[in-house]
Formats: C-alpha cells, sequence, structure tokens
C-alpha cells in the first residue's frame, strides 16, 4: 500500500467575476440606466483563486495550512473534499475524506441531532452499522446529548461545530480536513478538537488543518504549507511556515493600501488606522485613532470589531463594539478611538486588524491595519532577575497579601 495519501499535481482554480459599470441604489436607478444604456455588459474578470500547486502528502501526517485571508485556503480544501472541481490539474486521493468547512455543512436544518449524525456519516460514506458503533461516542464528545432529538436548526453555531466535528472525526475516513470553523467553539470545545485530531493523527489517518491561530498549527501540526495569492510559496517544516506567514504582515499587500481591494462588501472602509504614540510602555492605555469612510450608500447600522495579535501569531484581544452596544450610523465620514486598558502587553511589536461589520456580515477588512509597539520596560515598581517575569503571554496586574500569626 502506498505511503501517500493526498497527491495533488498543479492544480488551479478560476472564478469569473463580474462588475458593473456603476452602482446602483435603487430600482429605479437600475430600470433608467439600462433604458438609457441597452447595450452595456457587466465587465468581466478571470481570477484565479488556486494556480499552479503540487504537494504530496503522507499517511498519519498533519498538516497545517496557513496564509492571509484570500490566500485559496479554504478553495483548496473544498477541492480536497471534492465539493468543488479543480480548473486544472489533478488529486488522487487514497482513503475516505471527512469533512469540517462550514458551520452546518452535511446538515439538514429540519432533521434532529440524532438523524444528522446517520445522515452526515452516510455523505461520509459510512454504513449505518460504523455509524451506529460511534453513535455514543460522538454524542458524548460533542456534549448535545440533552438536545439530540431537537431539529438542529434551533441549535447555536458553536452546538452545530460541536457535533459536526465529533461525527467527521470519529467516522473512520483515512483523511480529515476541517477549516478555522473551530473558532466558533469555545476554548474548551476547541482544546478538546485539537487533542481529538492528535489522536486522530496518531492512529495513522491524515489530518489537514487551516488556521490562524499559530499556536495550534505549532502544537498539533508535524508540515505546514503556506499559500499567498493562490499560490504555494512553501511546503515544509511548521517553523519556517510560521515564520513566511508572519513576515508577510511585515509588506502590506497592495490590498491594504487600496481600500477597494479589501475582502467585504466596501459600503465602508477604514481610512486611516493610527496608535497615538510611537511606543506604549507595558501597563498604560493603548489608543488607536481611527476614520470610516463611507463610498456606497447603506442605511443600517454597523458595528466595529478589531483583533490584537502578539509577535508569536497568538491571538489576544478581540474588541467587538457590539459587546458595548457600540454602532456607527449611517454618515459619509466619522472619526473614533479603540481604548484598549488591559491586559498588560510584552514589549514587541503587536499586529491590529479591524473589521467593520453588519448583520448581513463583512463589510471591511483590514489586515494588519496598524502595529502597536510595546516599550521594554516592566510595569512593577522593582526589577528581578529575567526568570522573575520570563513566563506567560502578558503581564498581570496583581498583588499579594500576607498576614503573620
Amino acid at each position: 500500500m502506498t505511503d501517500i495519501a493526498i497527491r495533488a499535481t498543479n492544480i488551479a482554480k478560476s472564478y469569473i467575476i463580474r462588475h458593473n459599470a456603476s452602482d446602483h441604489v435603487t430600482l429605479a436607478e437600475t430600470v433608467l440606466h439600462r433604458v438609457a444604456h441597452p447595450f452595456s455588459r457587466p465587465q468581466k474578470e478571470l481570477f484565479w483563486a488556486l494556480n499552479d500547486i503540487t504537494f504530496d502528502v503522507n499517511r498519519g501526517d498533519v498538516v497545517g495550512i496557513i496564509g492571509r485571508n484570500g490566500a485559496g485556503k479554504s478553495t483548496l480544501l473544498k477541492i480536497l473534499s471534492r465539493i468543488t472541481k479543480p480548473s486544472k490539474g489533478e488529486i488522487h486521493l487514497h482513503g475516505r475524506v471527512g469533512s469540517l468547512l462550514e458551520v452546518g455543512t452535511g446538515f439538514h436544518p429540519e432533521l434532529t441531532g440524532r438523524e444528522n449524525i446517520y445522515l452526515n456519516g452516510a455523505i461520509l460514506g459510512m454504513r449505518k452499522p460504523e455509524i451506529r458503533k460511534h453513535f455514543d461516542a460522538i454524542v458524548d464528545f460533542s456534549g448535545v446529548e440533552q438536545f439530540l432529538d431537537t431539529p438542529v436548526k434551533r441549535y447555536s453555531s458553536g452546538m452545530y461545530v460541536r457535533l459536526a466535528f465529533a461525527v467527521a472525526a470519529h467516522l473512520e475516513s483515512e483523511i480529515l480536513v476541517v477549516d478555522e470553523v473551530l473558532a466558533v467553539g469555545d476554548a474548551e470545545f476547541t482544546r478538546k478538537c485539537l487533542g481529538k485530531m492528535q489522536d486522530v493523527s496518531k492512529s495513522g489517518r491524515t489530518v489537514l488543518f487551516v488556521s490562524h491561530q499559530m499556536q495550534s498549527v505549532a502544537v498539533l501540526c508535524n508540515k505546514a504549507m503556506y499559500l499567498e495569492r493562490g499560490v504555494c510559496t512553501f511546503a515544509g517544516d511548521v517553523p519556517t511556515a510560521i515564520e513566511h506567514y508572519m513576515k508577510s504582515f511585515k509588506n502590506p499587500q497592495s490590498a491594504a493600501v487600496d481600500p477597494q481591494r479589501r475582502p467585504g462588501t466596501g459600503e465602508y472602509r477604514f481610512t486611516s488606522v493610527t496608535p497615538a504614540k510611537e511606543f506604549f510602555t507595558c501597563g498604560e492605555e493603548k489608543v488607536i485613532k481611527f476614520t470610516i469612510k463611507r463610498f456606497k450608500h447603506y442605511a443600517a447600522p454597523v458595528y466595529v470589531s478589531c483583533l490584537l495579535t502578539s509577535p508569536s501569531g497568538v491571538e489576544l484581544i478581540q474588541g467587538d463594539s457590539r459587546l458595548l452596544n457600540f454602532w456607527l450610523k449611517s454618515c459619509p465620514s466619522a472619526c473614533g478611538e479603540l481604548r484598549v486598558r488591559t491586559p498588560w502587553l510584552r514589549p514587541g511589536d503587536y499586529r491590529l486588524d479591524v473589521f467593520v461589520c453588519a448583520a448581513g456580515g463583512l463589510i471591511d477588512q483590514f489586515e494588519h491595519a496598524a502595529t502597536v509597539k510595546v516599550a521594554a520596560l516592566l510595569p512593577y515598581p522593582e526589577t528581578t532577575s529575567g526568570d522573575g517575569s520570563a513566563r506567560g503571554i502578558v503581564f498581570a496586574d496583581f498583588s499579594y497579601a500576607l498576614e503573620s500569626e
């Protein structure tokens, strides 16, 4: 039997993108434009989501697939899961594939959790006795036993992920493909999932894992691929792949310079994101000033969010304005401030990603919008040897109290 689980040769995937010459807010404007320009046609652009990707994955390997948003990671997994066909190239899979790509994939909303376990197992190519054999383990791992006979349309996104991952991981597919959908779950369940994927790989099965959590990739994977704009620029050891990923944020892409090329629908865009100081001390409040401009009509209120990532790739802070009931109402432009009071950050350069979102989805995603620099000064009144503050992800605001007896 061959040691190759997956062989991809010159894989490419293209899409046709249609551009309208002008944006029309109302139906009347659209009709008038059609009457005035009856022969106008939308412009078309050929977009290559993947281009000439070749790689082999051995049985038992746990391969991390990393890269910035829009690099082609999810497209590659969809091709490997046979959800979509490549435009060019060949894929050879030696074994059955179990995949978890999006919340609710392979589930029928009207069926109960119990029924969906059998449905999802059948989609993955399992026979009913095989599903029944693992049924109790799936239910126990997912933690949704209380709601097993409830239609899954009433499940939260976290419950969806718990059950879907439990099915994909416990049924005996030789290849497990997992997208970053695990980010929907809570921290405890994410740890369980990572542990389960380690167990799966030790049993000789193959795992492909897409994530922006570099610490998870470093712990779980023995190999990694780095994708950039649809091209695999590195495949090999995990530390080098992570180094490529982190360096990509030091060289902003043109999409970051041109707001209209960033991901999102584009009604609003960040036009500037700037720290209030060049260097902050560890314990002081970090202030980020930003401006947002409206490029298209959008009547509904929107919210903003931020993600602060450490120099080692650990996502430390998410600041979502919905938690503060802070919304941006329709306006041509706006200036604002983000103030981060805790935790106390260690010295280093921290990446700040910012987002504009609405109930309908993503409006603007500005990766590495700013670098928050923290000076190498301890936030404590005394200094000590290096081992007194060398460990931990952040500095703690702590105190001791002792009473002698």
